[in-house]
């Protein structure tokens, strides 16, 4: 019997296909979810479903399907999406919503990341825990719920999404743009043709040079998780021969997406938070803008240079998300390529962050490079990961170097070591890692706190 405690994570469910992910696994996870809406007032006529493009994706989600049928609940099966298409449609229609895919991870892995209606997130502080116990006892006490009457619908809603993202960035007055785009045969290769080309809506003065488009869960190019700089490689080179004026890049699930230059290079995440909020705020001004702790102190020092108020979160999208409900922001950003919009019901897409960069890009002549300059000014390490047998242990040999300095714990350790310098030491949820991010005004200053801190850390 599966462990559920071990795939039911903070934010999703995510686990190994079929030892630790399977259609009786979902089928429970289906009924308990039902119920734990129930429980928390939101009694669902209808939960919206879709999977990604992973060869487990359609049984497991009819798996779901059933237990959610069982539970007396129909189902509107919109087939294969976009973790962003899936929030669209929760949004769209008010409906709970249950999204198959594992993102990144490798093709031996799928999971489930479920909201309520409006795309309000469900994570391990909201349902997530009752949902895993509910299941726990369904699979323990093998109980199995009867079958209920089959109640599915389908709904193709990529039109429609579409539409909606092009309602919100009006990308048709641009100057002419040619952008390369890794899909990584994730579901960037389903949205980014009927968003930004001519599949489904008229064209865009934009000329797509897709890589990697066809829809392939067992990933033969690469993994789609563009922050590691291996994913990149191909992009960066593509970027460079077609002489683009840049480079796109979206993970599994085409919920984030990555930016690179017209050399290759690419634009930091805080850099495209930083320029997104000025759009947003140009528009909404005064307004709450969240960003994650470890995202650049570049981003709040913009946001607030343009009227708007930065609030600082833990990482993650559930507390992203609660923050932004709950000091009803304009737009948030993370580190992690994440980025989200009240006009998106609060949700993550890293397509209406790709359009908000091509409209502010493609209204002006400059190079990439020279406009994404404004909105970096600090020298960033990246995320550097470290396994180790003791992450408490060594998290107090990190305080404890550092006596005199600023310290907070909003979301593992944080220390500011005085002039602009800080960096960020966090321990992964799911792995016995300790995750650093290091950040200070030149390079070298923040190359001499990174090398200090590993050493201790791997010491």
């Amino acid at each position: 019997m599966s462990d559920l405690s071990q795939i039911v994570k903070a934010y999703d469910v995510r686990g190994i296909v079929p030892d630790q992910l399977n259609e009786p696994v979902a089928r429970a996870l289906g009924t308990a979810f039902v119920e734990m809406l129930r429980e928390s007032g939101d009694d669902p006529e209808t939960i919206v479903i879709g999977h990604d493009m992973r060869d487990s994706g359609p049984a497991l989600a009819a798996a779901f399907a059933k237990g959610v049928n069982a539970a007396g609940t129909a189902v509107l099966h919109i087939g294969l999406a976009s973790t962003d298409q899936l929030y669209y449609a929760s949004g769209a229609l008010n409906l709970p919503g249950a999204m198959f895919t594992a993102s990144h991870n490798p093709a031996q892995y799928n999971g489930i990341k479920l909201c309520r209606p409006g795309a309000r997130p469900v994570g391990q502080d909201s349902g997530l825990v009752y949902v895993r116990q509910y299941a726990d006892d369904l699979l323990a006490s093998l109980a199995q719920v009867a079958d209920g009457v089959e109640r599915i619908e389908q709904r193709d809603v990529l039109r429609d999404y579409a539409a909606h993202l092009r309602s919100l960035v009006d990308l048709s007055g641009i100057r002419p743009l040619k952008v390369v785009v890794d899909a990584g045969n994730g579901m960037g290769g389903h949205t980014v043709p009927a968003v930004l080309g001519d599949r489904v809506l008229p064209g865009l003065p934009l000329e797509i040079v897709p890589l990697y488009f066809e829809l392939d869960g067992s990933f033969p190019n690469h993994e789609a998780n563009p922050l590691d700089p291996a994913n990149l490689v191909d992009l960066q080179a593509a970027v460079r021969e077609q002489g683009a004026d840049l480079g796109l890049a979206f993970d599994g699930d085409a919920d984030r997406c990555f930016v690179v230059d017209e050399r290759g290079e690419p634009v930091s995440p805080s850099a495209i938070t930083a320029l997104v909020a000025t759009r947003e705020l140009a528009k909404f001004p005064g307004s709450t803008v969240i960003h994650n702790l470890i995202t650049s102190a570049a981003v709040p020092e913009i946001i607030a240079e343009h009227g708007g108020k930065p609030v600082r979160s833990r990482v993650g999208h559930s507390f992203i998300k609660a923050e932004m409900a709950r000091t009803n922001a304009v737009f948030g950003g993370e580190h992690s390529a994440h980025y989200y919009f009240r006009d998106f019901w609060y949700a993550d897409t890293g397509m209406l962050a790709a359009m908000h960069v091509l409209a502010a890009f493609g209204g002006q002549d400059h190079p990439l490079s020279e406009f994404a300059a404004a909105y970096e000014r600090y020298s960033a390490s990246g995320e550097i990961n470290s396994t180790v047998p003791d992450a408490a242990a060594k998290m107090a040999q990190v305080r404890a170097a550092f006596p005199g300095a600023a310290t907070d714990d909003l979301d593992g350790l944080t220390v500011h070591v005085g002039e602009g310098a800080w960096f960020n030491l966090r321990a992964s949820n799911t792995e016995p890692l300790l995750r650093l991010n290091v950040e200070a005004p030149k390079p070298d200053r923040m190359a001499a706190l990174r090398d200090e801190v590993l050493a201790i850390v791997r010491g």
